[in-house]
């Protein structure tokens, strides 16, 4: 961002002596140093308090003091540098909820400013940084591909835009993990309509993802067991003409030889549409 998240260099040497610099004493929310009432530092000594505060690892604090700085001067130049620094330290502290907010209110108050793309960058990471395990709810998963989304189309010349774009292929990536677990749960149980119908979504809807060849091998599985040849051959054909050098197409091939069968697209299902789509480059 421009000025200020970069600027985490000790800034000891830049506070005003006296007023806001380390003291070890605790204070009080709304105070300095002594219980002095922050009324009486100027903005840009609580913002270099805030500042200092992150140098020792205490965002939480930082975000404190920079929250003071809209309060007691709203409007003001530093209280806009304050809003976008206290979304880092929130973001900074995991406290995702006001980090969000905050980069939020910086959008709506401040949408023209170089920093906005900042802070649309925060926002989208307030979700995909608690993306975690794919058994989690994928509502944080959406909720980040839209805001990511926001961060390449609003802010394409931006320097983060070609992290949100890393991030929105991860979190895609995520999504399609997630169908893949479900269809392997229900594969396992032999309930293999279930399991087609997650594996179909991998292929149609997530098929650039590292899923997409467990896939079509999981959905020669699934149609074997169903005794549905056709579209077992069809999926294993895909599968061998982009995926062949992959252990899936091996074992799916070997699936498929085993019942005298082959990879081939036969016949007219949704899968012989995507062979004749993806291989003979037929779109009609």
């Amino acid at each position: 961002m421009a000025g200020g998240v970069a600027r985490f260099s000790l800034i000891g040497s830049m506070l005003i002596a006296g007023a806001l610099a380390g003291c070890g004493a605790q204070e009080r929310p709304g105070t300095g140093p002594g219980g002095v009432p922050l009324e009486n530092f100027t903005a840009e000594q609580i913002f270099e308090r805030g500042e200092f505060e992150l140098e020792r690892d205490r965002p939480e604090d930082a975000a404190e003091y920079f929250g003071e700085i809209e309060r007691l001067y709203p409007y003001s130049e530093w209280a806009k540098r304050a809003l976008i620094m206290q979304a880092f330290a929130f973001h900074r502290d995991r406290d995702y909820e006001n980090s969000r907010a905050a980069a939020q209110r910086y959008i709506d108050f401040y949408p023209l400013e170089d920093d906005a793309a900042y802070a649309q960058y925060l926002l989208a990471l307030s979700y995909y940084d608690q993306i975690e395990e794919v058994g989690r709810d994928q509502g944080l998963t959406f909720q980040a591909l839209q805001s990511l989304r926001a961060v390449i189309e609003t802010y394409p010349d931006s320097e983060y835009a070609r992290s949100a774009i890393l991030k929105f292929d991860l979190a895609f990536d995520h999504l399609a993990g997630k169908e893949m677990e479900i269809g392997r749960y229900y594969l396992k149980r032999q309930h293999y309509a279930a399991a087609v119908n997650r594996f179909r979504v991998v292929v149609e809807d997530f098929q650039t993802t590292t899923h997409t060849p467990e896939a079509l091998h999981r959905l020669v599985e699934a149609y074997l067991s169903l005794g549905l040849t056709d579209e077992a051959q069809t999926a294993g054909a895909i599968l061998g003409y982009n995926y062949r050098s992959t252990a899936w197409y091996k074992d799916s091939y070997a699936l498929l030889t085993g019942q005298g069968l082959s990879p081939q697209s036969i016949g007219d299902n949704w899968l012989s549409a995507i062979y004749r789509q993806t291989v003979k480059g037929e779109w009609l």
